[in-house]
């Protein structure tokens, strides 16, 4: 699944200590978000986009993959 965490969090000026702080995980976790190693429970997909005020759909991406 891609993102726009990162283009997001930016254009904002929010900082990933910040927004990590913001939505009670670590930087790392907000890192990996960022480069696709991990991808958000819906839990914290909600936090994430209840945080900048969008929909889950406009920071995550989903892909389906044609082989499944």
């Amino acid at each position: 699944m891609n993102n726009r965490l990162e283009e997001i969090r930016k254009q904002r000026g929010i900082k990933q200590e910040e927004l990590a702080a913001a939505l009670e995980v670590s930087r790392q976790t907000i890192g990996s978000l960022e480069n696709g190693r991990y991808n958000p429970s819906i839990l914290l997909a909600f936090k994430i986009a209840r945080f900048f005020g969008m929909s889950i759909e406009e920071i995550f991406i989903y892909e389906e993959d044609d082989n499944v």
